[in-house]
């Protein structure tokens, strides 16, 4: 049972973040923030327009893994599967090929590789790790758009839209975007934290190559330094998003989803890290300084 002082403290802390917020917002110049997070030490969960969507942005990649891992646990896809590494794509619009941009993909693992294979394991973390957009494409290729969309509703996952891969510029045009929202990132990421992802094999193997994110400018940028993030981002234009699982010592993890959008000429800012900041010192500060 819940103690009347416990519950007030609780709702306290409930109001002094939701003015932190309100005030990031209005001091970045935010068009919206969608944030959402569950806490597995206290089993506290908040929301703020947790059911916003969102464009995706390379959040979208997190789909993309669960939906590979759907079908290495039905032994219908091998993670040593070699793919060949090409750069040759068609839109879903009008059906016509196109090519991604060299200049706007992060990682030159992959473009290193084109007309050689790489395995599925490796696209997987490159996609992940170093958020490679040609990585996701020759994924989404391998298991199709269905697929991702069977994994987010067998496992009762909403708020996660995806209909197309990345860099599809017709779609986009056409205004066919991923779409996600905070509350539906929060329990993606919450059916990996909790080892129920297909199996917990599986599980384990994503949250492994989530902790090896090498963008760090969001959540971790608010936490301490010896905490860990399992963690994707998305970036692009006016989004800035991330969204992961937060391990601290002593206490058991947290799921958290920020998704902002913001004027494009007061530029990315540091709005993520301060909103990861306000609620790690809400929810663990006193208990990990």
């Amino acid at each position: 049972m819940v103690k009347i002082e416990e519950r007030d403290s609780v709702a306290a802390s409930e109001i002094s973040l939701y003015r932190n917020v309100l005030k990031i917002r209005e001091e970045h110049g935010l068009e919206h923030l969608g944030i959402a997070f569950y806490d597995a030490e206290t089993t506290i969960q908040w929301s703020y327009n947790g059911d916003h969507y969102f464009h995706a942005a390379s959040t979208m990649k997190l789909a993309v893994l669960l939906g590979v891992f759907r079908q290495v646990e039905r032994g219908e896809l091998s993670l040593d599967a070699p793919v060949h590494v090409r750069n040759r794509f068609t839109s879903i619009v009008n059906q016509e090929p196109f090519m991604l941009d060299l200049g706007r993909d992060a990682d030159p693992n992959v473009y290193g590789h084109l007309g050689k294979t790489l395995s599925v394991r490796e696209l997987a973390y490159w996609m992940i790790t170093l958020s490679s957009n040609l990585a996701t494409n020759l994924l989404v290729d391998v298991i199709g758009i269905p697929t991702i969309q069977r994994a987010l509703d067998e496992l009762d996952i909403d708020g996660v839209r995806i209909l197309r891969g990345v860099e599809d510029q017709a779609a986009f045009d056409a205004g066919l975007n991923n779409e996600v929202t905070a509350n539906g990132l929060l329990k993606l990421l919450r059916v990996i934290a909790e080892c129920n992802a297909y199996s917990k094999e599986a599980s384990a193997e994503m949250l492994k190559i989530m902790l090896d994110q090498q963008y760090r400018s969001g959540i971790p940028a608010g936490l301490p330094k010896a905490a860990r993030v399992a963690h994707k981002t998305g970036n692009i234009s006016t989004i800035h998003h991330d969204a992961g699982i937060v391990y601290l010592e002593g206490r058991k993890p947290y799921v958290l989803v920020i998704l902002t959008q913001f004027v494009a000429e007061k530029g990315r800012g540091t709005a993520v890290a301060e909103v990861s900041r306000d609620i790690y010192h809400a929810l663990a500060g006193s208990t990990n300084e």
